[in-house]
């Protein structure tokens, strides 16, 4: 009963302060500046990058557990749809940029050869051939959690899209999907600990993204575990070391992360009395300082252009916690500061120049400018 009585206590505090905080100025496009707006030329662009990497079997980084002679393949053959753009996840979400851009703009220059592309990966024959290898051997953690989560969040974008061909795709996905789930399903109750990491293997990152799947999918089973998870995992958590971000090779930040997952968990006031506690160094006013963000000085090396996606990430989530909170929480305006100044750093770094990062940041960027709901 204490326990339930300094809730509310905290409640009418964080109510009170909330009431008496500035509203966003107007112009503002989720807290980033207006002129980081995915527009019709910059979506080309992100276009660009991934029918450049989509077709594209080599380089190539597989991850393939092999058990003779007989499992090596080139690339087109062990993931029949997914074999571009480096690696397996990367190819995933480069897919999904390609049908969120043509869903935002779907007459522009980029359009017929978007679905081309989409059209010949997303079909049936090519998504079986896919769950076929993943179904052949034994190896549970395939791109667990990392790519299954974004194989989901492509799964979410396509359905409800009023679209023939996309319906198509959607219902050639579908199969692939399920048993993504599946495989998050036989994990989280074997799972005793959250991964913090700031890379692939990150738990809170790939959550949020299958939470939303969820939503889109009516999967309550994988809903209802996840949720949970997250409850067990973050909940108690308190003062995270944001000061120890980012390490050298990060593309997430475990801290926002989990904050950004955590705004799906909660109900609005819970979730600001939660961030109180979570990140308590979060300021009261319009400052972008308290948050610097990650800077790199060799851009064609893979890893340590690791930190160009995490200004993009980083951005993204410090617009979703400001999505969680209420309306005039005092947080907003820092939050949002960090997240305009960390989204045009991290912009400024897509390109083709090196496929180290030509081959994912436009995702992470179309990710950051256009958020799939919810």
């Amino acid at each position: 009963m204490a326990k339930w009585l300094a809730i509310g206590v905290l409640c009418g505090s964080a109510a009170t302060a909330a009431a008496a905080a500035p509203q966003p100025e107007p112009g503002s496009v989720t807290g980033v500046a207006t002129d980081t707006v995915l527009d019709e030329a910059r979506a080309t662009r992100f276009a660009r990058l991934a029918l450049d990497c989509v077709g594209r079997e080599y380089p190539n980084k597989i991850s393939q557990q092999l058990r003779g002679d007989g499992d090596v393949k080139p690339p087109r053959q062990l993931y029949p749809a997914f074999y571009g753009c480096y690696d397996w996840h990367s190819s995933v979400h480069g897919h999904w940029l390609l049908v969120r851009l043509l869903q935002l703009h779907p007459q522009a220059e980029f359009a017929p050869a978007a679905r081309e592309a989409l059209a010949a990966n997303l079909t049936a024959e090519r998504i079986a051939g896919e769950l076929a290898g993943l179904r052949s051997g034994s190896d549970e953690t395939f791109e667990r959690p990392y790519g299954l989560a974004w194989l989901l969040q492509l799964g979410a974008q396509l359905r409800g899209w009023d679209d023939p061909q996309g319906r198509q795709w959607a219902a050639a996905l579908e199969p692939l999907e399920r048993e993504a789930a599946a495989r998050l399903l036989r994990w989280l109750p074997k799972l005793t600990m959250p991964i913090r990491a700031g890379e692939h293997s990150q738990t809170a990152f790939a959550f949020g993204l299958a939470l939303d799947w969820t939503q889109r999918s009516g999967d309550t089973a994988l809903r209802e575990a996840l949720l949970a998870r997250s409850r067990d995992f973050y909940l108690r958590d308190s003062k995270c070391p944001l000061a120890y971000e980012p390490s050298g090779q990060d593309f997430l930040s475990p801290c926002l992360a989990e904050a950004d997952l955590m705004r799906r968990v909660l109900p609005p006031v819970d979730y600001a009395i939660w961030l109180a506690t979570f990140l308590p160094q979060v300021p009261r006013k319009a400052d972008a300082s308290w948050l610097a963000p990650g800077v790199v000085l060799d851009p064609s090396d893979g890893k340590l252009a690791h930190l160009d996606g995490l200004n993009l990430s980083r951005a993204w989530m410090l617009q979703g916690i400001v999505k969680g909170l209420p309306p005039r929480d005092p947080r907003v305006p820092a939050l949002r500061a960090a997240a305009d100044r960390h989204a045009q750093d991290g912009l400024k770094a897509v390109s083709d120049v090196h496929y180290a990062g030509a081959h994912w940041l436009g995702s992470f960027a179309t990710y950051l400018l256009a958020p799939p709901a919810p």
